[in-house]
């Protein structure tokens, strides 16, 4: 599961969500390599539409040859207009078709996973039966998706809890079980952790072995082997608040220490960390280096 760069397996991947313009290969492969990324994490169109782009067979196959011969690690995340959760059916049905629109891209492309946010209800009155029905419709979007996804290589479906702001479907850890259980724990069901949305929504990543606690959790609700990938995201507001404002690592509220914690743990071995952070993306980020510099300090703390 480890990723091979020059020569070396890699325990944790680093990268950063990177940018498509100019395309797969010139675009996003270019810059991903040019930050120094391991990993990456792209969209396959509009973030902010819901029109499904098709993709370019010759352009798909250059871009799934260059990452397999690199052992470049690849995500896609889905458009965040996407919420299987909501009351407005045209949202609902686009919803669905944008998520398996993005796992054939995967599987078009040689990602391995689709990160889909796991949605609100949206009901100003909070009602119980709302939150029900939103249940049952994610179970019927997303199992004939998660059905047809079959084989060992095939792309996951990696679901990610929001911040808990408005009316989430799955924000703190202890949501993940219910979450699950409407998908019957599906093989193909992994998880996506965004550490600023865990912290908003209360899980203490800013204490002495919180880190350590959260993941815990994660592997009792989930089972082994779920975690698939970790959105790296400081948080420029305190644990509890409900808001998912990113900041740069070690410059907001978790810190350092949690990051260098959750990087030594078991169940993030051989799970990419990929970026979301403010400049991120630039030319002479800093936050790429700091963090493979924690996992360096981190690999002290593995048992070997």
């Amino acid at each position: 599961m480890s990723a091979r760069i020059p020569g070396r397996l890699l325990r944790n991947p680093i990268g950063i969500h990177v940018p498509v313009a100019g395309g797969l290969v010139d675009g996003a492969l270019r810059s991903a390599e040019e930050l120094g990324c391991e990993a990456m994490q792209i969209f396959v169109g509009n973030p902010r539409g819901w029109a499904l782009s098709a993709g370019n067979p010759d352009e798909d196959k250059r871009f799934r040859d260059s990452i397999g011969e690199r052992r470049l690690r690849t995500f896609i995340h889905a458009p965040y207009l996407v919420n299987l959760g909501s009351p407005t059916r045209t949202t609902y049905e686009r919803s669905v078709a944008a998520v398996a629109h993005n796992v054939r891209r995967a599987v078009e492309i040689g990602a391995e996973g689709v990160v889909v946010h796991t949605g609100s209800f949206v009901d100003p009155n909070d009602a119980a039966e709302r939150f029900d029905e939103a249940m049952r419709q994610i179970r019927a979007g997303l199992m004939p998706i998660l059905e047809g996804i079959d084989g060992d290589s095939a792309p996951w479906l990696l679901l990610e809890p929001t911040a808990g702001q408005g009316r989430s479907l799955c924000a703190g850890v202890e949501d993940l079980e219910p979450y699950l259980a409407a998908l019957d724990f599906h093989p193909k069901a992994g998880l996506c952790l965004d550490t600023c949305h865990v912290f908003a929504a209360g899980a203490p990543l800013d204490e002495p072995g919180g880190p350590d606690a959260t993941l815990d959790r994660i592997v009792a609700i989930g089972g082994p082997g779920r975690l698939r990938l970790i959105h790296a995201n400081d948080s420029m507001d305190v644990r509890g608040a409900f808001k998912d404002r990113h900041q740069r690592i070690g410059q907001g509220h978790i810190g350092t220490t949690a990051f260098r914690e959750l990087l030594a743990h078991p169940a993030t071995c051989g799970v990419p960390f990929i970026l979301e952070t403010p400049g991120s993306r630039e030319p002479g980020t800093t936050d790429l280096p700091l963090l493979k510099q924690l996992r360096n300090e981190a690999a002290d703390q593995v048992p070997t």
